[in-house]
């Protein structure tokens, strides 16, 4: 039986749809925080909107409306919000009206968006992680740590077979 060139040639476009491609792989986003530029620039309180604008888009292109995400931040927080005050915490023109901390817990909860959480600590130049990272970067840590300790104890063995000649 002949061999099809477009399958059986080592130049074909085609490939078995259950093998993977070893380049195709991405590492996992390590970091909790949204993508540069999403905040921009500014004075705080914009970048804030902006932030809270954003959370807001990603949970109604996930199926929420504004009136369930304050339904829910409501719930949390064992008081009212409504969508109106949501509208103004994402408003960069609403000066006045800015998110309290535990709203912003609240919102986060309810959005399921951990990617506000990266904001904050970014600001003083910090990262938040998932707590499956923190021991592996701390293994790390502490591998490197062995490593100087192994490679200064080398450095004074050899010193003091030196200072014995």
């Amino acid at each position: 039986m002949a061999c099809r060139p477009e399958v059986c040639s080592p130049m074909s476009k085609r490939r078995d749809p259950l093998t993977k491609d070893l380049f195709e792989w991405t590492p996992p986003q390590v970091a909790i925080r949204y993508e540069e530029g999403v905040t921009g620039r500014g004075p705080l309180d914009n970048r804030i909107s902006r932030l809270i604008a954003r959370a807001l888009r990603d949970a109604r292109d996930n199926g929420w409306q504004r009136s369930e995400i304050a339904s829910a931040m409501s719930k949390y927080l064992g008081r009212t919000i409504s969508s109106a005050i949501l509208d103004k915490w994402a408003s960069e023109g609403s000066g006045e009206h800015r998110i309290p901390l535990d709203a912003f817990i609240a919102l986060v909860h309810a959005t399921k968006a951990k990617e506000l959480l990266g904001f904050v600590p970014g600001e003083f130049g910090l990262t938040v992680i998932e707590d499956e990272y923190a021991e592996m970067i701390e293994d790390q840590l502490l591998e490197e740590h062995i490593k100087e300790m192994e490679a200064l104890r080398a450095t004074r063995a050899a010193a003091r077979k030196r200072a014995r000649r």
